[in-house]
């Protein structure tokens, strides 16, 4: 099929662009989002056809669908190192069945045990291939550092999938003190030559308004262009080739279901994602858009619960709003990039309708949709909130009842799921190994609040040793090796900054000055 190209959530893009160039861009000029001019449509046939193929040419044949302007043998090559034994299960992301109508899609079988990996693994290698493409053809003249801004576990995942990748630097900055002992050590003993890290005083949204900043800082641009031959990108969810790989997961899922025998093809399911930054669960909403017979889609939101409020409301308010740290800290957002997208598509892609919300957004910290935007988006959306002493005590119940150990963000879609779950299957996203939350995970299976210290001799165990002690006590799987290993790995990077935009510019070039050397 011809190629898709792509048009942004502001109308700012006067052309619209192909894949290859919306990737290393990353964000739209006036600081919109890049959507597809058209989706690809699957067929029921199409979609249960996947189940006979391995999730490497799963995910090329839907990127073919799209058809991102690389050669079909280059993306099949691109698939096969981004969904190979750096995954420790061969079906890259399984389907655990805990009753006949609740199924987990375990999104954690990558290098960081997290459901990052499985758009992170993949978005480094077609970045390279796509500035190598442009390059080549002379539409790009210099290299890329990669700005992320994380609330805990994107970071680690953007890392390691750029490490070392040739023209392209990686920077991170995670909300300090806001993310779990691991989620920290596993960014502070990141390896590579061409990476740094830094923690942010202030929250997540404190990180992405910051990097969102510098991304709009035209001066900035020229002197990165100028000074050092490089451009600005990124791998969070605002960019599309994060977002893609994560439409394919849920068309995969679906064939999964059917093919094990565990649905009827065409019988409809729901899906139940926790989620804070709004890009796992817009990516199950465009999986059925393009054809996958999913039914509602069940947002699950922590005590931040801004995504549940608007979902039952259609008023988006952060103007008064209190940031809560909770037991799944990558959720603690308040500010929903990816919610943009939606809402440009709900509502017939009306760009100065988008502009406008985001202008009240910006300024006065809230906005009202339109009756009909929010008639659409109750169309296909419910959602609730967890607090965190729920969230806790979910884990207990279903390790107690299944035997299954939840991390706190799926633990908070398990309940959600319950309940808002109708007769359809439900299937819930996980998240993130458990391993990567152990403080909180001990707290649950023994009966601590969420505010309750743990016990001294426990407290002083390093998160890697307090996993162990989780393992023994519940006979859980082992502990993955990069989760396991990471008090043996020396800490590279603790350097703390300010939110300002300034400070994180003047950073990125001590950073970029450091490379030259």
């Amino acid at each position: 099929m011809s190629n898709i190209r792509y048009l942004d959530t502001r109308g700012r893009c006067t052309d619209a662009l192909a894949f290859t160039e919306v990737v290393v861009e990353g964000l739209a000029p006036g600081g919109g989002l890049f959507v597809p001019e058209t989706l690809p449509t699957f067929s029921l046939e199409d979609i249960c056809a996947l189940a006979r193929l391995p999730y490497a040419k799963r995910a090329a044949a839907i990127y073919e669908a799209f058809g991102v302007d690389l050669p079909n043998n280059q993306v099949e090559d691109l698939m096969e190192r981004a969904y190979g034994d750096n995954f420790d299960d061969a079906a890259i992301c399984p389907i655990a069945t805990l009753d006949a109508n609740t199924h987990v899609l375990e999104l954690w079988h990558g290098p960081t045990s997290a459901f990052k990996d499985m758009a992170l693994q993949c978005l480094p290698l077609f970045f390279s291939a796509s500035a190598a493409k442009l390059k080549a053809e002379g539409a790009l003249d210099h290299d890329f550092l990669i700005l992320v801004a994380t609330s805990g576990d994107t970071g680690k995942a953007a890392l390691e999938g750029f490490r070392d990748v040739e023209g392209v630097s990686i920077a991170v900055m995670y909300p300090d003190g806001g993310v779990s002992d691991i989620q920290f050590k596993q960014m502070a003993t990141q390896a590579g030559n061409n990476v740094a890290v830094w923690g942010v005083r202030g929250n997540f949204d404190d990180c992405q308004t910051g990097a969102k900043n510098v991304f709009g800082d035209a001066a900035f641009a020229t002197e990165l262009q100028d000074d050092y031959a490089c451009a600005l990108s990124s791998a969070n969810s605002i960019n599309w080739g994060r977002l893609l790989p994560q439409i394919v997961y849920y068309l995969s899922a679906y064939a999964q279901l059917v093919a094990d025998g565990k649905i009827e093809a065409g019988q409809k399911i729901d899906v139940c994602v926790p989620t804070g930054n709004f890009g796992n669960i817009l990516a199950a909403w465009y999986a059925k858009t393009m054809g996958a017979p999913i039914d509602t889609l069940l947002c699950a939101s922590n005590e931040n619960r801004v995504l549940a409020d608007f979902i039952s409301t259609g008023t988006y308010d952060i103007s008064d709003r209190e940031f809560v740290l909770t037991p799944s800290p990558s959720m603690d957002i308040l500010v929903s990039s990816n919610l943009e997208r939606q809402l440009f598509e709900l509502t017939g892609r009306n760009a100065e309708a988008v502009v406008e919300w985001m202008r009240q957004l910006r300024e006065k910290g809230r906005f009202r949709v339109d009756a009909d935007t929010f008639s659409a988006m109750r169309s296909h959306f419910r959602a609730d909130s967890v607090d965190n002493e729920t969230c806790l005590s979910t884990i207990k119940r279903v390790f107690d009842e299944h035997g299954y150990l939840l991390d706190p963000h799926t633990a908070v879609a398990f309940e959600v799921a319950e309940r808002l779950r109708g007769e359809n299957p439900v299937l819930v996203a996980s998240t993130a190994h458990w391993a990567k939350f152990g403080n909180n995970v001990y707290r649950a299976l023994h009966g601590l609040g969420a505010d309750e210290p743990l016990p001294e001799d426990v407290a002083a165990l390093t998160g890697c040793a307090l996993n162990r002690l989780i393992a023994e006590e519940t006979g859980a799987r082992n502990v993955p090796a990069g989760l396991s290993e990471l008090d043996d790995l020396p800490l590279r990077f603790t350097e703390v900054i300010e939110k300002e935009p300034a400070t994180i510019e003047a950073s990125v070039k001590s950073f970029l000055d450091e490379n030259k050397q």
